[in-house]
């Protein structure tokens, strides 16, 4: 059992219990896919991200690429992607994208992005361009999007989602009253009015929560509410974990029963899946997203 690598640079004053270890990833699929991403030097939030699912997401033949390059406009709290003015877009990348998807042999693909504020489009075009490629591609993948806030350009919106993707998701990240100190520069009710929008042009929707941040029991019920009030089919729980001495602290490590009861309150309260544990990630489990 290894602690997991994505906070190993994080000066967190909270002791680390044992349900957040993790075992070394293996299997032959796992190495498959672990030798192709050496061999071609493709690029996998999985491994840049040190998802402590990794393992058991490559054997499953799920993979997650990001688009869009890797500096991000926003500047979130509990997020270790650089934050600064973006270079220009790579008109190329769908077609990279899809090719690698197509030689991992990869069963189910996300494909993520950081938030591109300063494009008019938001990005969309390439957004559209590589799902449509990989669709091409390899037909019989299965593909999740997991967009960011479009900021209301709902023409962007309608473009990224109109592929042919299986699932659209978008992070809430938090409960409504920690966005301002999480997510400074989104609004809970848009990321609300873009997952209601998202399942109206019918899409199958999910979202994930990160716990730990100091929210109540009973905030994150109200989320779940908020939730099912406005179209979303899936939800991700998972505990929130400091990338580093810069971001917002742990509050709280959520013990694995309390996620338990967060899954059955989910359920209860409409939502068609939830996926509720500590080192549960957006992707992890993705390819049981497709046909809930």
């Amino acid at each position: 059992m290894i602690e997991l690598p994505v906070i190993a640079e994080a000066q967190t004053k909270k002791k680390k219990p044992d349900w957040l270890r993790v075992k070394l990833p293996i299997g032959k699929e796992y190495a498959r896919v672990r030798k192709l991403v050496d061999e071609h030097q493709l690029h996998t939030i999985c491994e840049s991200g040190n998802c402590p699912n990794m393992g058991e997401c490559w054997g499953a033949g799920t993979a997650t690429f990001m688009i869009l390059g890797n500096v991000c406009t926003r500047s979130c709290s509990f997020c270790a992607v650089a934050t600064g003015r973006p270079p220009e877009y790579d008109e190329d990348e769908p077609r990279r994208v899809a090719e690698a998807i197509k030689l991992m042999q990869v069963k189910h693909a996300v494909i993520t992005s950081v938030n591109r504020d300063e494009l008019k489009d938001r990005g969309a075009e390439i957004w559209y361009q590589t799902v449509t490629e990989t669709k091409k591609l390899s037909p019989q993948t299965t593909i999740e999007t997991l967009i960011p806030d479009v900021k209301s350009n709902w023409d962007a919106l309608y473009r990224m989602i109109s592929a042919g993707q299986e699932v659209v998701s978008h992070n809430m990240e938090t409960v409504e009253r920690l966005y301002r100190r999480v997510r400074p520069q989104a609004k809970y009710n848009r990321s609300l009015e873009q997952i209601k929008r998202t399942k109206e042009y019918g899409k199958r929707t999910k979202t994930g929560i990160m716990l730990g941040l100091g929210e109540t029991k009973e905030e994150v019920h109200e989320a779940m509410d908020h939730l099912v009030a406005h179209g979303c089919d899936i939800l991700t729980l998972g505990q929130y974990l400091q990338p580093t001495s810069r971001h917002i602290e742990v509050a709280e490590f959520i013990h694995p029963e309390q996620f338990e009861a967060y899954r059955e309150a989910g359920l209860q309260r409409g939502l068609k899946y939830v996926e509720s544990g500590p080192l549960v990630r957006s992707s992890y489990h993705a390819e049981r997203h497709v046909n809930v």
